[in-house]
């Protein structure tokens, strides 16, 4: 069980115990009591004993590692990852660290077959996935993923089939906030940049909430001023050109993404078009931010 030359027989021996509460106490079982497992800690720590997290995982079948599996975004770096997840990573590596599991980090490579390659073959006790692409891609491998029992969780797409494998935000809401807070400075022809399908869930619900409020203001909704685009910022450079070149009337832009927000700024900008006292612009990413 251990690694070097001390092992857990010669703590129980010293302890008095047998090895089997040897491995209980170290691994904090209620099996033992309090006491003894004090006990067998502190002769363990005197002895510096270590334990092979190899073995004791074939034996428990934990692998005491998650695997956060990263979809990559094309970006206006080399990094490839949205910069909003960056700070999810750091958050999730340290509370794992707080329950001494490790992690590992993976980009996600949507062909391989993921419960098999981390979970089935004891590499990780569990999944979490930050980011997914075109949800109707991956749709279906997650509802098999739920079928299996399997342990995973993914960030953002809270749909009624993943329910208690999803966290994300309350997006319907967060729309309807980006809506209230142009038109409370005055704006009334808002355009919208981002998907409005099922393929991309969390678009879609900022989508129907920025709809929600503008209807309850008395103002209709033009189908035209939503412009399709993906979460990169390139994507909203051209859908800021798109935009631009309809003709239509707008005096203010929510953009489904931080990402997609910068892009149709750069493309404002270039256009001589001045933010905000031209057009104002509100970015959404678990947040947002507005300019």
């Amino acid at each position: 069980m251990g690694s070097g030359k001390t092992t857990s027989f010669d703590i129980a021996h010293r302890a008095g115990v047998s090895q089997a509460t040897v491995s209980r106490a170290l691994r904090n079982s209620p099996l033992v009591n309090p006491e003894t497992r004090k006990r067998v800690q502190k002769i363990a720590l005197e002895m510096n004993y270590r334990v092979d997290r190899s073995a004791a995982g074939l034996r428990s079948q934990q692998s005491r590692t998650i695997a956060l599996l990263l979809f990559e975004d094309p970006t206006s770096d080399d990094s490839q990852i949205n910069p909003f997840f960056l700070s999810m990573m750091g958050n999730i590596t340290h509370v794992a660290a707080r329950k001494k599991y490790d992690v590992l980090l993976s980009f996600q490579q949507l062909s391989d077959d993921w419960l098999n390659e981390y979970q089935v073959s004891n590499r990780a006790d569990g999944l979490i996935l930050l980011g997914y692409g075109d949800y109707g891609s991956i749709s279906n491998r997650l509802k098999k993923l739920h079928d299996q029992g399997a342990l995973f969780t993914i960030w953002g797409a809270t749909v009624p089939e993943l329910e208690g494998h999803a966290v994300g935000c309350e997006n319907a809401h967060g729309g309807s906030m980006a809506a209230q807070h142009l038109l409370d400075l005055g704006r009334r022809k808002i355009a919208y940049l981002g998907g409005a399908t099922d393929d991309c869930p969390e678009f879609k619900q900022r989508y129907l909430g920025c709809c929600r409020t503008l209807s309850s203001a008395g103002i209709q909704v033009d189908p035209m001023l939503q412009i399709e685009a993906d979460n990169q910022e390139t994507s909203g450079i051209r859908a800021m050109e798109t935009l631009l070149a309809s003709g239509r009337e707008f005096d203010a832009i929510i953009a489904a993404s931080d990402l997609i927000a910068i892009g149709a700024m750069k493309c404002l900008r270039k256009n001589g078009i001045r933010i905000p006292d031209d057009i104002s612009v509100v970015g959404f990413d678990c947040g947002g931010r507005k300019a």
